[in-house]
Protein backbone atom coordinates (compact mmCIF):
# COMPACT_ATOMS: atom_id res chain seq x y z
CA UNK A 1 0.00 0.00 0.00
CA UNK A 2 1.54 3.69 -0.33
CA UNK A 3 1.89 5.76 2.28
CA UNK A 4 -0.15 8.46 0.80
CA UNK A 5 -3.15 6.52 1.88
CA UNK A 6 -2.38 7.07 5.34
CA UNK A 7 -2.15 10.72 5.39
CA UNK A 8 -3.12 12.58 8.45
CA UNK A 9 -3.73 9.12 10.04
CA UNK A 10 -2.39 11.58 13.63
CA UNK A 11 -4.85 14.02 13.22
CA UNK A 12 -7.88 11.51 12.81
CA UNK A 13 -6.39 9.00 15.91
CA UNK A 14 -6.93 12.79 18.07
CA UNK A 15 -10.15 13.50 16.05
CA UNK A 16 -11.75 9.95 16.92
CA UNK A 17 -10.19 10.15 20.79
CA UNK A 18 -12.05 13.16 21.57
CA UNK A 19 -15.18 12.15 19.69
CA UNK A 20 -15.03 8.68 22.36
CA UNK A 21 -13.63 9.95 25.46
CA UNK A 22 -16.31 9.49 27.45
CA UNK A 23 -17.09 6.47 26.54
CA UNK A 24 -13.70 4.85 26.57
CA UNK A 25 -13.54 5.92 30.24
CA UNK A 26 -16.65 4.71 30.93
CA UNK A 27 -15.47 0.91 29.27
CA UNK A 28 -12.28 1.28 31.13
CA UNK A 29 -13.35 1.95 34.49
CA UNK A 30 -16.12 -0.67 34.48
CA UNK A 31 -13.94 -3.29 33.15
CA UNK A 32 -10.43 -2.47 35.11
CA UNK A 33 -12.44 -1.64 38.02
CA UNK A 34 -14.68 -4.66 38.11
CA UNK A 35 -11.69 -6.81 38.01
CA UNK A 36 -9.47 -5.47 40.58
CA UNK A 37 -12.51 -4.87 42.54
CA UNK A 38 -13.26 -8.33 42.59
CA UNK A 39 -9.56 -9.56 43.04
CA UNK A 40 -9.42 -7.48 45.96
CA UNK A 41 -12.16 -9.32 47.47
CA UNK A 42 -11.48 -12.82 46.86
CA UNK A 43 -9.14 -13.10 49.65
CA UNK A 44 -11.79 -12.28 52.15
CA UNK A 45 -14.21 -14.64 49.89
CA UNK A 46 -12.20 -18.01 50.29
CA UNK A 47 -10.86 -17.82 54.18
CA UNK A 48 -9.62 -21.10 54.08
CA UNK A 49 -8.33 -24.32 51.92
CA UNK A 50 -11.67 -26.24 52.47
CA UNK A 51 -13.49 -23.00 50.74
CA UNK A 52 -10.92 -23.31 47.86
CA UNK A 53 -11.28 -26.48 47.30
CA UNK A 54 -15.51 -26.46 47.97
CA UNK A 55 -14.85 -24.22 44.67
CA UNK A 56 -12.64 -26.41 42.60
CA UNK A 57 -15.26 -29.20 43.10
CA UNK A 58 -17.90 -27.41 41.54
CA UNK A 59 -15.89 -25.75 38.64
CA UNK A 60 -15.06 -29.25 37.58
CA UNK A 61 -18.22 -30.20 36.64
CA UNK A 62 -19.39 -29.67 32.91
CA UNK A 63 -21.88 -27.41 33.08
CA UNK A 64 -19.12 -24.80 34.35
CA UNK A 65 -16.94 -25.47 31.92
CA UNK A 66 -19.07 -24.99 29.52
CA UNK A 67 -19.64 -22.01 31.18
CA UNK A 68 -16.30 -19.95 32.13
CA UNK A 69 -14.09 -22.39 30.29
CA UNK A 70 -11.71 -25.80 30.97
CA UNK A 71 -10.93 -26.42 34.69
CA UNK A 72 -7.61 -26.24 36.52
CA UNK A 73 -6.81 -29.49 38.77
CA UNK A 74 -8.42 -30.53 41.28
CA UNK A 75 -5.98 -29.27 43.85
CA UNK A 76 -4.09 -26.32 42.14
CA UNK A 77 -6.49 -23.79 42.58
CA UNK A 78 -5.17 -20.72 44.49
CA UNK A 79 -6.96 -17.03 44.79
CA UNK A 80 -5.35 -15.90 41.49
CA UNK A 81 -6.55 -19.29 39.84
CA UNK A 82 -9.98 -19.08 41.19
CA UNK A 83 -10.01 -15.34 39.88
CA UNK A 84 -8.84 -16.68 36.18
CA UNK A 85 -11.32 -19.56 36.31
CA UNK A 86 -14.38 -17.94 37.26
CA UNK A 87 -13.91 -14.00 35.63
CA UNK A 88 -11.18 -14.50 32.64
CA UNK A 89 -13.79 -15.18 29.72
CA UNK A 90 -16.83 -13.20 31.14
CA UNK A 91 -14.34 -10.14 31.41
CA UNK A 92 -13.05 -10.57 27.90
CA UNK A 93 -16.42 -11.09 26.56
CA UNK A 94 -16.58 -7.63 27.51
CA UNK A 95 -13.79 -6.19 26.55
CA UNK A 96 -14.81 -7.94 22.72
CA UNK A 97 -18.37 -6.04 23.14
CA UNK A 98 -16.36 -2.99 23.74
CA UNK A 99 -14.10 -3.57 20.80
CA UNK A 100 -16.96 -4.35 18.48
CA UNK A 101 -18.96 -1.21 19.36
CA UNK A 102 -16.39 1.43 19.52
CA UNK A 103 -14.83 0.15 15.97
CA UNK A 104 -18.16 -0.16 14.61
CA UNK A 105 -19.09 3.47 15.93
CA UNK A 106 -16.00 5.05 14.27
CA UNK A 107 -16.12 3.26 10.90
CA UNK A 108 -19.48 2.92 9.78
CA UNK A 109 -21.75 4.53 12.26
CA UNK A 110 -19.49 7.54 11.03
CA UNK A 111 -19.68 7.09 7.44
CA UNK A 112 -23.41 6.59 7.73
CA UNK A 113 -24.02 9.64 9.63
CA UNK A 114 -21.80 11.69 6.94
CA UNK A 115 -18.47 12.67 9.28
CA UNK A 116 -16.07 10.08 7.27
CA UNK A 117 -17.03 12.47 3.81
CA UNK A 118 -16.20 15.74 5.59
CA UNK A 119 -12.69 14.55 7.09
CA UNK A 120 -12.26 12.85 3.22
CA UNK A 121 -12.86 16.26 1.73
CA UNK A 122 -9.24 17.54 3.15
CA UNK A 123 -6.08 16.39 2.76
CA UNK A 124 -6.73 13.08 4.51
CA UNK A 125 -5.57 9.22 3.02
CA UNK A 126 -8.41 7.06 1.77
CA UNK A 127 -7.34 4.55 4.50
CA UNK A 128 -6.66 7.46 6.99
CA UNK A 129 -9.52 6.97 9.23
CA UNK A 130 -9.71 3.20 9.26
CA UNK A 131 -6.50 2.79 10.60
CA UNK A 132 -6.83 6.01 12.72
CA UNK A 133 -9.72 3.99 14.24
CA UNK A 134 -7.68 0.52 14.69
CA UNK A 135 -4.79 2.79 16.30
CA UNK A 136 -7.20 4.11 18.66
CA UNK A 137 -8.24 0.34 19.39
CA UNK A 138 -4.56 -0.77 20.01
CA UNK A 139 -4.22 1.97 22.59
CA UNK A 140 -7.14 1.50 24.13
CA UNK A 141 -6.58 -1.97 23.95
CA UNK A 142 -2.61 -1.24 25.64
CA UNK A 143 -4.06 0.38 28.11
CA UNK A 144 -6.15 -3.04 29.43
CA UNK A 145 -3.53 -4.42 29.40
CA UNK A 146 -1.14 -2.17 31.15
CA UNK A 147 -3.39 -1.04 33.94
CA UNK A 148 -5.32 -4.04 34.75
CA UNK A 149 -1.74 -6.18 34.49
CA UNK A 150 0.08 -3.92 36.85
CA UNK A 151 -3.19 -3.55 39.18
CA UNK A 152 -3.09 -7.40 39.79
CA UNK A 153 0.74 -7.44 40.54
CA UNK A 154 0.40 -4.04 42.87
CA UNK A 155 -2.70 -6.63 44.95
CA UNK A 156 0.62 -8.08 46.41
CA UNK A 157 -1.45 -11.20 46.78
CA UNK A 158 1.38 -14.15 47.00
CA UNK A 159 -0.39 -16.15 44.41
CA UNK A 160 -1.13 -13.41 42.08
CA UNK A 161 2.44 -13.44 40.50
CA UNK A 162 3.78 -10.88 38.23
CA UNK A 163 3.64 -12.73 35.23
CA UNK A 164 0.86 -14.22 36.01
CA UNK A 165 -1.37 -11.23 36.21
CA UNK A 166 0.56 -9.15 32.87
CA UNK A 167 -0.86 -12.24 30.95
CA UNK A 168 -4.07 -11.57 32.87
CA UNK A 169 -3.98 -8.44 30.83
CA UNK A 170 -2.77 -9.54 27.73
CA UNK A 171 -5.64 -12.18 27.33
CA UNK A 172 -8.22 -9.25 27.56
CA UNK A 173 -6.32 -7.02 25.30
CA UNK A 174 -5.24 -9.53 22.46
CA UNK A 175 -9.28 -10.73 22.26
CA UNK A 176 -10.47 -7.33 22.40
CA UNK A 177 -7.91 -6.68 19.32
CA UNK A 178 -9.06 -10.01 17.40
CA UNK A 179 -12.81 -8.49 17.63
CA UNK A 180 -11.82 -4.82 17.10
CA UNK A 181 -10.25 -6.42 13.92
CA UNK A 182 -13.10 -8.65 12.96
CA UNK A 183 -15.22 -5.46 13.44
CA UNK A 184 -13.13 -3.23 11.05
CA UNK A 185 -13.90 -6.56 8.34
CA UNK A 186 -17.74 -6.35 9.15
CA UNK A 187 -17.87 -2.80 8.54
CA UNK A 188 -16.31 -3.87 4.97
CA UNK A 189 -18.73 -6.07 4.27
CA UNK A 190 -22.20 -4.92 5.69
CA UNK A 191 -23.79 -1.76 3.99
CA UNK A 192 -24.76 0.01 7.76
CA UNK A 193 -23.57 0.48 11.20
CA UNK A 194 -26.62 -1.69 12.06
CA UNK A 195 -25.44 -4.94 9.89
CA UNK A 196 -21.47 -4.21 11.16
CA UNK A 197 -22.58 -4.67 14.92
CA UNK A 198 -24.95 -7.22 13.84
CA UNK A 199 -22.17 -9.49 12.02
CA UNK A 200 -19.71 -9.11 14.78
CA UNK A 201 -21.82 -9.92 18.22
CA UNK A 202 -23.58 -12.37 15.87
CA UNK A 203 -19.89 -13.92 15.10
CA UNK A 204 -19.07 -13.31 19.08
CA UNK A 205 -22.31 -15.72 19.90
CA UNK A 206 -21.40 -18.25 17.62
CA UNK A 207 -17.73 -18.00 18.85
CA UNK A 208 -18.94 -18.75 22.87
CA UNK A 209 -21.36 -21.29 21.59
CA UNK A 210 -18.47 -23.55 20.00
CA UNK A 211 -16.50 -22.93 22.49
CA UNK A 212 -19.06 -24.12 25.19
CA UNK A 213 -19.78 -27.35 23.23
CA UNK A 214 -15.75 -27.83 22.51
CA UNK A 215 -14.59 -27.15 26.35
CA UNK A 216 -16.66 -29.87 27.07
CA UNK A 217 -16.64 -32.32 24.42
CA UNK A 218 -13.87 -31.82 21.80
CA UNK A 219 -10.79 -29.62 22.30
CA UNK A 220 -10.21 -29.46 18.24
CA UNK A 221 -13.38 -27.80 18.35
CA UNK A 222 -12.87 -25.23 20.98
CA UNK A 223 -9.89 -24.40 19.19
CA UNK A 224 -12.06 -23.14 16.44
CA UNK A 225 -13.22 -20.42 18.41
CA UNK A 226 -10.78 -17.58 19.51
CA UNK A 227 -12.50 -17.36 22.56
CA UNK A 228 -11.54 -21.60 22.94
CA UNK A 229 -7.85 -19.61 22.37
CA UNK A 230 -9.12 -16.90 25.65
CA UNK A 231 -9.60 -19.83 27.84
CA UNK A 232 -6.53 -21.76 27.37
CA UNK A 233 -3.75 -20.02 28.46
CA UNK A 234 -3.66 -21.29 31.85
CA UNK A 235 -3.13 -18.17 33.32
CA UNK A 236 -1.29 -18.32 37.10
CA UNK A 237 -0.55 -21.55 36.36
CA UNK A 238 1.70 -22.80 33.01
CA UNK A 239 0.95 -18.94 32.19
CA UNK A 240 0.50 -19.87 28.21
CA UNK A 241 1.33 -17.15 25.71
CA UNK A 242 0.64 -18.78 22.37
CA UNK A 243 -2.75 -17.88 22.80
CA UNK A 244 -2.00 -14.25 22.80
CA UNK A 245 0.20 -14.41 19.28
CA UNK A 246 -2.87 -16.62 17.66
CA UNK A 247 -5.27 -13.62 18.57
CA UNK A 248 -2.89 -11.04 17.32
CA UNK A 249 -2.13 -12.52 14.59
CA UNK A 250 -5.84 -12.89 13.67
CA UNK A 251 -6.53 -9.40 14.63
CA UNK A 252 -3.67 -8.20 11.87
CA UNK A 253 -4.80 -10.55 9.50
CA UNK A 254 -8.56 -9.16 10.12
CA UNK A 255 -7.01 -5.87 9.64
CA UNK A 256 -5.08 -6.49 6.29
CA UNK A 257 -8.33 -7.95 4.73
CA UNK A 258 -9.82 -4.80 6.07
CA UNK A 259 -7.63 -2.40 4.58
CA UNK A 260 -7.82 -4.34 0.96
CA UNK A 261 -11.68 -4.07 0.97
CA UNK A 262 -12.00 -0.60 2.00
CA UNK A 263 -9.55 0.72 -0.85
CA UNK A 264 -11.55 -1.35 -3.29
CA UNK A 265 -15.40 0.11 -2.22
CA UNK A 266 -16.90 3.25 -2.46
CA UNK A 267 -18.24 5.48 0.27
CA UNK A 268 -21.45 4.01 1.82
CA UNK A 269 -21.80 0.67 -0.20
CA UNK A 270 -21.11 -2.85 1.07
CA UNK A 271 -20.02 -6.11 -0.96
CA UNK A 272 -22.83 -7.73 1.47
CA UNK A 273 -25.17 -6.50 -0.98
CA UNK A 274 -28.76 -6.08 0.69
CA UNK A 275 -31.83 -8.39 -0.93
CA UNK A 276 -33.52 -6.83 -3.69
CA UNK A 277 -36.82 -5.42 -2.29
CA UNK A 278 -40.60 -6.80 -3.59
CA UNK A 279 -41.72 -4.08 -6.15
CA UNK A 280 -44.94 -2.81 -4.03
CA UNK A 281 -44.81 -2.45 -0.38
CA UNK A 282 -46.80 -4.39 1.35
CA UNK A 283 -49.87 -3.27 3.42
CA UNK A 284 -48.29 -3.78 7.12
CA UNK A 285 -45.17 -1.76 5.75
CA UNK A 286 -47.23 1.01 4.79
CA UNK A 287 -48.00 1.24 8.58
CA UNK A 288 -45.51 2.91 10.84
CA UNK A 289 -45.24 -0.40 12.75
CA UNK A 290 -44.72 -2.08 9.51
CA UNK A 291 -41.65 -0.14 9.09
CA UNK A 292 -40.27 -0.63 12.43
CA UNK A 293 -40.53 -4.19 11.72
CA UNK A 294 -38.74 -4.07 8.47
CA UNK A 295 -35.89 -1.99 9.46
CA UNK A 296 -35.19 -3.64 12.69
CA UNK A 297 -36.09 -7.32 11.35
CA UNK A 298 -32.31 -8.71 10.13
CA UNK A 299 -30.79 -7.41 13.74
CA UNK A 300 -33.60 -9.43 15.83
CA UNK A 301 -33.79 -12.48 13.32
CA UNK A 302 -30.03 -12.69 13.81
CA UNK A 303 -29.88 -12.74 17.79
CA UNK A 304 -32.85 -14.81 18.19
CA UNK A 305 -30.76 -17.33 16.55
CA UNK A 306 -27.58 -16.47 18.06
CA UNK A 307 -29.26 -16.69 21.84
CA UNK A 308 -30.85 -20.23 20.56
CA UNK A 309 -27.67 -20.80 19.51
CA UNK A 310 -26.08 -20.02 22.72
CA UNK A 311 -29.43 -21.91 25.28
CA UNK A 312 -28.70 -25.39 22.92
CA UNK A 313 -24.97 -25.12 23.66
CA UNK A 314 -25.58 -24.54 27.08
CA UNK A 315 -28.54 -27.26 27.60
CA UNK A 316 -26.15 -29.91 25.78
CA UNK A 317 -23.75 -30.13 28.64
CA UNK A 318 -26.53 -30.74 31.18
CA UNK A 319 -26.43 -34.70 30.56
CA UNK A 320 -22.49 -34.65 31.39
CA UNK A 321 -23.60 -32.41 34.30
CA UNK A 322 -25.90 -34.77 35.89
CA UNK A 323 -23.98 -37.81 35.21
CA UNK A 324 -20.84 -36.08 37.21
CA UNK A 325 -22.56 -35.09 40.33
CA UNK A 326 -24.40 -38.57 41.03
CA UNK A 327 -20.62 -40.30 40.83
CA UNK A 328 -19.21 -37.47 42.71
CA UNK A 329 -18.22 -39.18 45.74
CA UNK A 330 -15.68 -35.98 46.82
CA UNK A 331 -18.62 -33.68 46.39
CA UNK A 332 -20.55 -35.92 49.09
CA UNK A 333 -17.53 -35.14 51.06
CA UNK A 334 -17.48 -31.42 50.95
CA UNK A 335 -21.66 -30.71 51.46
CA UNK A 336 -22.54 -32.60 54.63
CA UNK A 337 -25.94 -34.13 54.08
CA UNK A 338 -27.38 -36.09 51.43
CA UNK A 339 -26.40 -35.11 47.99
CA UNK A 340 -29.03 -34.23 45.50
CA UNK A 341 -27.61 -33.50 42.19
CA UNK A 342 -31.53 -32.50 40.24
CA UNK A 343 -31.46 -29.99 42.96
CA UNK A 344 -27.86 -28.73 42.06
CA UNK A 345 -28.92 -28.99 38.48
CA UNK A 346 -31.65 -26.82 39.52
CA UNK A 347 -29.00 -24.31 40.49
CA UNK A 348 -26.87 -24.02 37.94
CA UNK A 349 -30.16 -24.11 35.39
CA UNK A 350 -31.39 -20.96 36.85
CA UNK A 351 -28.01 -18.82 36.94
CA UNK A 352 -27.45 -20.39 33.08
CA UNK A 353 -31.33 -18.56 32.31
CA UNK A 354 -30.29 -15.45 34.21
CA UNK A 355 -27.05 -14.73 32.32
CA UNK A 356 -28.55 -15.60 28.79
CA UNK A 357 -31.82 -13.54 29.91
CA UNK A 358 -29.28 -10.60 30.43
CA UNK A 359 -27.27 -10.90 27.17
CA UNK A 360 -31.12 -10.89 25.75
CA UNK A 361 -31.64 -7.70 26.92
CA UNK A 362 -29.24 -5.72 24.67
CA UNK A 363 -31.32 -6.49 21.13
CA UNK A 364 -34.75 -5.66 22.70
CA UNK A 365 -33.09 -2.31 24.36
CA UNK A 366 -31.33 -1.30 20.68
CA UNK A 367 -34.70 -1.50 19.18
CA UNK A 368 -35.92 1.24 20.98
CA UNK A 369 -32.66 2.92 21.15
CA UNK A 370 -32.55 2.64 17.58
CA UNK A 371 -35.42 5.45 17.81
CA UNK A 372 -33.04 8.00 18.75
CA UNK A 373 -30.43 7.44 16.34
CA UNK A 374 -33.13 7.86 13.39
CA UNK A 375 -33.57 11.49 15.02
CA UNK A 376 -30.10 11.83 15.49
CA UNK A 377 -29.78 11.70 12.00
CA UNK A 378 -33.29 13.78 11.20
CA UNK A 379 -34.82 10.98 9.56
CA UNK A 380 -38.27 11.62 11.97
CA UNK A 381 -38.50 14.53 9.97
CA UNK A 382 -40.27 12.65 7.24
CA UNK A 383 -42.77 10.78 8.91
CA UNK A 384 -43.43 13.63 11.30
CA UNK A 385 -44.09 15.78 8.64
CA UNK A 386 -46.91 13.55 7.65
CA UNK A 387 -49.96 13.17 10.14
CA UNK A 388 -48.43 10.90 12.52
CA UNK A 389 -48.64 11.10 16.27
CA UNK A 390 -45.71 10.81 18.63
CA UNK A 391 -47.39 8.01 20.46
CA UNK A 392 -47.71 6.12 17.41
CA UNK A 393 -44.02 6.32 16.72
CA UNK A 394 -42.69 5.83 19.72
CA UNK A 395 -45.13 3.06 20.92
CA UNK A 396 -44.51 0.88 17.63
CA UNK A 397 -40.41 0.34 18.41
CA UNK A 398 -41.54 -0.36 22.27
CA UNK A 399 -43.99 -2.57 21.15
CA UNK A 400 -41.49 -4.36 18.98
CA UNK A 401 -39.39 -4.59 21.66
CA UNK A 402 -41.87 -6.17 24.03
CA UNK A 403 -42.73 -8.55 20.91
CA UNK A 404 -38.50 -8.78 20.41
CA UNK A 405 -38.07 -9.50 24.55
CA UNK A 406 -40.77 -12.56 24.54
CA UNK A 407 -39.31 -13.87 20.99
CA UNK A 408 -35.64 -14.12 23.44
CA UNK A 409 -36.62 -15.83 26.16
CA UNK A 410 -38.74 -18.58 24.26
CA UNK A 411 -35.68 -18.96 22.28
CA UNK A 412 -33.78 -19.66 25.73
CA UNK A 413 -36.56 -21.99 27.19
CA UNK A 414 -37.19 -23.58 23.87
CA UNK A 415 -33.17 -24.38 23.08
CA UNK A 416 -32.04 -25.73 26.42
CA UNK A 417 -35.07 -27.98 26.55
CA UNK A 418 -34.40 -29.68 22.92
CA UNK A 419 -30.55 -30.13 24.06
CA UNK A 420 -31.31 -31.24 27.33
CA UNK A 421 -34.20 -33.58 26.62
CA UNK A 422 -31.44 -35.28 24.48
CA UNK A 423 -28.31 -35.74 26.60
CA UNK A 424 -30.47 -36.03 30.37
CA UNK A 425 -32.48 -39.29 31.25
CA UNK A 426 -34.77 -37.19 33.61
CA UNK A 427 -34.91 -34.21 31.42
CA UNK A 428 -37.27 -31.36 32.76
CA UNK A 429 -40.40 -30.67 31.04
CA UNK A 430 -41.02 -27.83 27.83
CA UNK A 431 -43.85 -26.13 30.37
CA UNK A 432 -40.74 -26.01 32.99
CA UNK A 433 -37.90 -24.83 30.95
CA UNK A 434 -40.09 -22.29 29.43
CA UNK A 435 -41.83 -20.84 32.70
CA UNK A 436 -37.66 -20.45 34.21
CA UNK A 437 -37.22 -18.60 30.71
CA UNK A 438 -40.54 -16.32 30.97
CA UNK A 439 -40.25 -15.49 34.44
CA UNK A 440 -37.46 -12.74 33.68
CA UNK A 441 -39.62 -10.88 31.25
CA UNK A 442 -40.48 -8.55 33.75
CA UNK A 443 -37.42 -7.95 34.56
CA UNK A 444 -35.90 -7.18 30.71
CA UNK A 445 -39.25 -5.07 31.16
CA UNK A 446 -38.40 -2.72 33.46
CA UNK A 447 -35.03 -2.45 31.21
CA UNK A 448 -36.87 -1.52 28.66
CA UNK A 449 -39.49 1.02 30.34
CA UNK A 450 -36.04 2.85 31.77
CA UNK A 451 -34.88 3.14 28.23
CA UNK A 452 -38.10 4.72 26.92
CA UNK A 453 -38.33 7.15 30.01
CA UNK A 454 -34.66 7.68 29.01
CA UNK A 455 -35.60 8.46 25.31
CA UNK A 456 -38.76 10.55 26.03
CA UNK A 457 -36.55 12.95 28.22
CA UNK A 458 -33.17 12.52 27.95
CA UNK A 459 -32.43 11.15 24.61
CA UNK A 460 -28.34 12.13 24.52
CA UNK A 461 -27.83 9.77 27.24
CA UNK A 462 -30.26 6.65 26.97
CA UNK A 463 -27.07 4.82 25.84
CA UNK A 464 -26.43 5.10 29.19
CA UNK A 465 -28.63 2.30 30.03
CA UNK A 466 -26.09 0.18 28.84
CA UNK A 467 -24.02 0.68 32.68
CA UNK A 468 -27.22 -0.56 33.97
CA UNK A 469 -27.27 -3.79 32.10
CA UNK A 470 -23.62 -4.16 32.87
CA UNK A 471 -24.55 -3.78 37.06
CA UNK A 472 -27.22 -6.10 36.18
CA UNK A 473 -24.86 -8.74 35.44
CA UNK A 474 -22.42 -8.38 37.95
CA UNK A 475 -24.97 -8.59 41.04
CA UNK A 476 -26.38 -11.85 39.14
CA UNK A 477 -22.93 -13.23 38.77
CA UNK A 478 -20.83 -12.27 41.19
CA UNK A 479 -22.64 -10.45 44.08
CA UNK A 480 -23.95 -13.40 45.95
CA UNK A 481 -20.58 -14.33 46.19
CA UNK A 482 -18.65 -11.04 46.97
CA UNK A 483 -21.87 -10.31 49.23
CA UNK A 484 -23.03 -7.54 47.69
CA UNK A 485 -24.83 -5.42 50.10
CA UNK A 486 -28.51 -5.83 49.78
CA UNK A 487 -29.38 -2.05 48.59
CA UNK A 488 -26.95 -3.07 45.82
CA UNK A 489 -28.57 -5.98 44.67
CA UNK A 490 -32.10 -4.70 45.36
CA UNK A 491 -30.99 -2.56 42.05
CA UNK A 492 -30.80 -4.85 39.98
CA UNK A 493 -34.51 -6.18 38.76
CA UNK A 494 -32.67 -9.64 38.19
CA UNK A 495 -31.74 -9.98 41.51
CA UNK A 496 -35.82 -9.94 42.84
CA UNK A 497 -36.82 -13.20 40.20
CA UNK A 498 -37.91 -16.15 41.53
CA UNK A 499 -35.19 -18.90 40.83
CA UNK A 500 -37.02 -21.04 38.72
CA UNK A 501 -36.98 -24.06 38.43
CA UNK A 502 -34.48 -24.09 42.00
CA UNK A 503 -36.95 -22.06 43.83
CA UNK A 504 -40.33 -21.32 44.48
CA UNK A 505 -42.72 -18.72 42.18
CA UNK A 506 -43.37 -15.47 44.05
CA UNK A 507 -46.13 -13.14 42.22
CA UNK A 508 -45.50 -10.35 44.34
CA UNK A 509 -42.31 -9.13 43.06
CA UNK A 510 -43.48 -10.10 39.60
CA UNK A 511 -46.08 -7.74 39.66
CA UNK A 512 -44.15 -4.85 41.51
CA UNK A 513 -41.45 -4.85 38.60
CA UNK A 514 -44.49 -5.09 36.61
CA UNK A 515 -45.37 -2.16 37.71
CA UNK A 516 -42.28 -0.19 37.21
CA UNK A 517 -41.91 -0.99 33.95
CA UNK A 518 -45.74 0.17 32.70
CA UNK A 519 -44.69 3.38 34.95
CA UNK A 520 -41.25 4.32 33.51
CA UNK A 521 -42.88 3.66 29.88
CA UNK A 522 -45.92 6.30 30.87
CA UNK A 523 -43.30 8.83 31.97
CA UNK A 524 -41.31 8.29 28.92
CA UNK A 525 -44.49 8.65 26.89
CA UNK A 526 -45.11 11.92 28.33
CA UNK A 527 -41.67 13.44 28.07
CA UNK A 528 -41.43 12.38 24.24
CA UNK A 529 -44.76 14.60 23.73
CA UNK A 530 -43.58 17.55 25.43
CA UNK A 531 -39.76 17.52 23.90
CA UNK A 532 -38.71 18.98 21.01
CA UNK A 533 -37.54 16.63 18.29
CA UNK A 534 -33.69 16.62 18.15
CA UNK A 535 -31.46 16.47 15.21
Amino acid sequence: MKSHLFTGTGQVVRLLFRQHRLKILFWLTGIIGATLATALAYPEVYLTQEDILGFAVTMQNPAMVAMVGPAYPLEGYTIARILAAELLLFTAIAVAVMNILLVSSSTRLDEEEGRLEMIRALPVGRLAYLSASLLMMVTVNGAVFALTGSGLALLGHESMMTEGSFLYGAVLAATGLFFAGLTALSAQLAESSRGTKGLSLGLLILAYAVRAVGDVQSDTLSLLSPLGWTVRTNVFLENDWWPIGALVSGAALFALLAFYLNKKRDMSAGFLLARKGNDRASNFLKTFPGLVWRLERNSLIGWVVGIFLMSVASGSVLGDFETYFADMELFQQIIPGELDPTAIIDQFLALIIGILSIFAVAPVLSVVLSLVKEEQLQRTEHFYSRSVARNTVLGSYLGLGLVASVLMQAGIGLGLYLSASQVMEDSLSLQTFLEASFVYLPAVWVMLGLTVLLVGWIPRGAKWIWGYVLLAFLILYIGNLLDFPDWLNNLSPFHHIPQLPYGEMEWPPIWALSGIALGSSIIGFIGYNKRDIQG
